[in-house]
């Protein structure tokens, strides 16, 4: 009988976490990231542009791409686990825009759960106990030739 209880007990606190299960969305600054040396080291020289910033004029468009990573959580602060998993991202665009021969990577727009967020200077992502996860759209172009 005290297995049994033991057992209940262990599967009803197992069961339970999924109570305390958590998915807080934040916003965090794609400027600061950018000046970071994690992302000069993880990034591609392919441009990036995110929602309206200016750039050169566009002769050709490939169309709108997406990504969505995901990186573990665990023993690191949200902001530190969305910065991983927003230059993995990035990286994925890039990496995207260079498999189909364009020059940059425009309108880049967070899509986090298929929630539009459009800024200049913020991406969201969505942070757990054990994972965290940025979702990006963007469209490839290439440029007009100078």
């Amino acid at each position: 009988m005290k297995k049994f209880s033991l057992i209940t007990a262990l599967l009803i606190s197992v069961l339970s976490l999924n109570s305390y299960a958590r998915d807080d969305i934040a916003k965090y600054s794609v400027p600061d990231l950018l000046k970071t040396t994690k992302a000069q080291d993880a990034l591609l020289d392919v441009p990036l542009f995110f929602a309206s910033q200016a750039h050169k004029e566009v002769e050709k468009t490939y169309g709108e791409v997406s990504t969505n990573k995901k990186t573990n959580a665990f023993m690191k602060s949200d902001e530190e686990a969305c910065q991983w998993a927003m230059l993995s991202a990035l990286k994925a665009l890039q990496e995207r825009a260079i498999r189909e021969n364009m020059d940059a990577v425009v309108n880049i727009k967070s899509n986090y759960k298929k929630r539009k967020f459009v800024s200049e200077t913020q991406f969201e992502c969505g942070a757990g106990a054990v994972m965290a996860g940025v979702a990006l759209k963007g469209t490839l172009v290439k440029f007009k030739s100078e």
